[in-house]
């Protein structure tokens, strides 16, 4: 599948089958995650994999609710390292980059999840000191998004999306 086709076709996935995802395929998406750009090459992105059903459950009751988290065979929890953000960057390393970094990761995974024939879903929408808790996260170490993974169970058609002539400006606003 080339880039193109993988931006385009990619679609949130919130069903799953009932299928265990092998090890190799979990690494790989973190494999294709860190290859993601950070600032001054710090990369600060850590991942948590959970299989077990009882963390997945705290982690989607965290989440507002979004049961289908739980019922992934693979949920990813990518996690930024705040300190060592900070170590190159100060304070804006520590507010921005390290969460615009851990999101280039994300999209990586997203990417690579549709490319292997894999449902994902970017779930922002969470306590944070609830998952920080639930997974045991060191101080400094912020949770940025959690990814359910799995094989799809449904289709979902491409939502709307803005033209590219409304969001684009040439030389100012």
């Amino acid at each position: 599948m080339d880039v193109f086709e993988a931006i385009r076709g990619r679609r949130s996935i919130r069903s799953y089958r009932r299928e265990d995802l092998p090890e190799e395929l979990m690494i790989k998406l973190i494999d294709c995650a860190r290859w993601a750009p950070s600032a001054g090459n710090l990369q600060p992105w850590e991942f948590v994999i959970v299989k077990e059903d009882s963390t997945k459950k705290a982690l989607a009751r965290a989440a507002l609710g979004q049961y289908f988290i739980a019922e992934a065979p693979v949920v990813i929890v990518v996690c930024a390292d705040q300190r060592r953000s900070g170590w190159g960057y100060g304070k804006r390393g520590v507010q921005l980059y390290c969460l615009q970094d851990t999101a280039a990761a994300t999209q990586n995974l997203l990417l690579a999840a549709h490319a292997l024939g894999l449902g994902a879903c970017w779930v922002g929408a969470f306590d944070e000191e609830e998952v920080a808790t639930i997974l045991q996260l060191p101080k400094g170490m912020r949770p940025v998004a959690i990814v359910p993974v799995g094989y799809p169970a449904e289709s979902p058609p491409p939502r709307p999306r803005r033209s590219v002539h409304e969001i684009t400006h040439f030389e100012s606003f």
